[in-house]
């Protein structure tokens, strides 16, 4: 990972995989709002694991869980 990171001209200290691993259940949460999506993607058996992962607020993530059908 260092060696990709500076190579494309970053600097490696402000990057690693789990960096990249909340970067990308982040995008994933705000293009689709489904939280139960990043919950499962991430491997999480709690939803409020997801919520603090996200650093998301409580009552919008709760609506958002209401809205999605299992």
């Amino acid at each position: 990972m260092r060696h990709w990171v500076s190579s494309i001209g970053l600097e490696p200290s402000n990057y690693g995989t789990h960096s990249m691993r909340r970067t990308k259940a982040a995008l994933i949460y705000r293009k689709t709002g489904n939280l139960r999506a990043v919950q499962l993607l991430l491997g999480h058996t709690k939803m409020d694991s997801t919520v603090r992962y996200l650093g998301i607020e409580i009552e919008d993530a709760l609506d958002i869980a209401e809205s999605v059908e299992l």
